[in-house]
């Protein structure tokens, strides 16, 4: 890891959050996150914005190596802001490893965020609770023990109309409970669901497993009909789906959802509508790599058939079109990212994240912003314990149209923060933004949030 070479920093701050960087071109915008791997998307519809629920898997894993879990937000489905790591498997003392797939869900004012980790004294799988008052955290442990232990992962939680919520989860087979209001106890036992054929597909080739569920469920309602995507037929697995008419079925197999593809063995679902549209959340490997035990999510826009069922999804470079436009005239977070290449994040010594270990050619792009009658000037927060470097403000392409440059001085330490500011010409209407960084050999300084003055901006779709 490059980061643990820079000077300044805490071991204790490299060794927990430093992640490393992952090149990649400016072209594609799928895989969404390209600084970390991340794996089994859970996504959150809030206020206005997608909160997005990952794992992340360690560089050069090979293994299911997975020590926190990550969020990330968007309003606009292409630039995802960083807001860290706000839960890890030691938020739950009685954990020992494994943070594994898991989802949150908002209720009563508060964010309950159900995971699989490894269970200190018995050494089994078991289903921890963490809450939260924000939707990015921290999180604290719930309840101080499991929710639940029998072995198995991957929970997902879905609350009914009726306010009536289940916790569904399991690998090899497929549990549920219902849930107390206060979402972090249950009423009744662990029930198996019956893992039919005609419930859940046929595979063939292992007596064992005679249906085509694997792992990662995702159960939710629509129109009347509830939905159960999962992950089919290890290895490697497609992600296929069943539909019943109530929360505990009886269910039936529908088919596949998105076919085995992608460079990992493994995916896992997550499904949302957000502003009229539906989107499909998965993983593959495709960042450089990327594998089975570096993994990446990436999103994709669908649309239900007339009579409910899902279509056909594949993975692409694209992804999931821009919703609205991004507003360059109120605070954005550095980190707030629709590519970027050859750049790292971590936490900020004035709160929340920023971008680090910046080096010459390095570059991130914002889709969708909207400049409205003229940008003309530009302020950048910023940090540097050596001599600086520059941000080339760019249109539409790494080397794309100059709309301006900003120089970034030595502040005395990667964590002093300054403010520069530096005129802006021709910046109008919308346009995808690059901040390319320029500067001499080595790290040239750290990004906390930028800012536009000096134009309108017309917004649709934003909070």
């Amino acid at each position: 890891m490059k980061a643990l070479f820079r000077s300044g920093v805490t071991a204790i701050a490299v060794l927990l959050c430093v992640v490393t960087v992952i090149p990649g071109t400016a072209r594609a915008d799928n895989p969404i996150v390209q600084t970390i791997y991340t794996a089994d998307p859970a996504p959150l519809v809030h206020n206005g914005r997608v909160y997005l629920y990952t794992g992340h898997d360690e560089d050069g894993s090979t293994y299911f190596t997975m020590k926190e879990w990550r969020v990330w937000s968007s309003a606009d489905l292409v630039n995802w802001t960083d807001h860290g790591s706000p839960m890890s498997v030691a938020t739950f003392t009685w954990a020992s490893a494994d943070a594994w797939a898991g989802q949150a869900v908002y209720r009563n004012g508060k964010f309950y965020w159900y995971v699989p980790v490894k269970d200190r004294a018995s050494g089994q799988m078991a289903i921890g609770v963490g809450v939260s008052n924000s939707p990015t955290g921290p999180f604290t442990d719930a309840i101080g023990h499991p929710l639940v232990r029998n072995g198995e992962i991957d929970p997902t939680v879905f609350i009914d109309d009726n306010g009536q919520a289940y916790l569904y989860w399991g690998n090899p087979n497929l549990w549920y409970v219902r849930l107390n209001a206060d979402m972090i106890s249950y009423s009744g036992s662990p029930t198996k669901i019956p893992l039919t054929t005609a419930g859940f597909g046929t595979r063939t080739g292992d007596p064992n497993r005679p249906t085509l569920y694997e792992e990662g469920p995702w159960v939710y309602k629509r129109n009347g009909l509830y939905y159960n995507v999962f992950a089919a037929k290890c290895c490697s697995e497609f992600i296929g789906y069943s539909t019943a008419p109530g929360p505990t079925g009886p269910w039936t197999y529908r088919g596949t959802i998105m076919p085995t593809q992608g460079g990992s063995f493994t995916n896992h679902p997550g499904v949302i509508d957000f502003n009229g549209g539906s989107y499909f959340f998965y993983h593959n490997g495709a960042l450089p790599g990327g594998g089975g035990f570096t993994r990446s999510v990436a999103v994709e826009k669908f649309t239900y058939n007339a009579d409910g069922t899902i279509p056909a999804i594949n993975m692409t470079t694209t992804g999931a079109p821009r919703v609205g436009t991004l507003n360059p005239y109120v605070r954005q977070e550095a980190e707030t990212i629709a590519w970027g290449s050859g750049v790292e994040t971590e936490p900020a010594g004035e709160g929340g994240m920023n971008v680090g270990w910046i080096e010459n050619g390095d570059h991130i792009k914002v889709k969708g912003v909207a400049f409205g009658s003229g940008a003309t000037s530009f302020s950048a927060r910023v940090a540097s314990a050596t001599s600086g470097g520059r941000i080339e403000l760019r249109l539409d392409g790494v080397n794309g149209t100059p709309v301006g440059t900003c120089t970034v001085p030595g502040t005395g330490g990667w964590q002093t923060w300054t403010t520069v500011t530096c005129p802006v010409t021709g910046a109008t209407g919308t346009h995808d933004l690059y901040f390319k960084y320029t500067g001499g050999s080595g790290y040239l300084f750290n990004a906390n949030w930028w800012q536009f003055t000096g134009g309108s901006s017309i917004q649709i779709g934003v909070t």
